[in-house]
């Protein structure tokens, strides 16, 4: 009997540990211009759960707008 609970508790371990998701990021996602010199990058993170075996990204995208022309200089504005 011990050996029995033994086994099922080792067992809902590893599907307890099997079952969880994991995220990673922000990477960069898409990167387009706006038509008026400046680039529009957009981040966003990545989901895997493990126990379905799918991966989807996230739903809160970080957009930043960067202005390339002269007079630019670098600077950024996060959406």
């Amino acid at each position: 009997m011990k050996r029995l609970l033994l086994i099922m508790l080792m067992l809902m371990g590893m599907l307890i540990s099997a079952g969880g998701c994991t995220s990673a990021g922000p990477f960069v996602t898409d990167i387009s211009s706006d038509g008026n010199g400046r680039l529009i990058i957009t981040k966003n993170t990545v989901v895997h759960n493990s126990f379905l075996g799918v991966i989807t990204d996230g739903n809160q995208p970080i957009v930043y707008r960067i202005k390339v022309g002269p007079g630019g200089e670098g600077r950024w504005r996060g959406l």
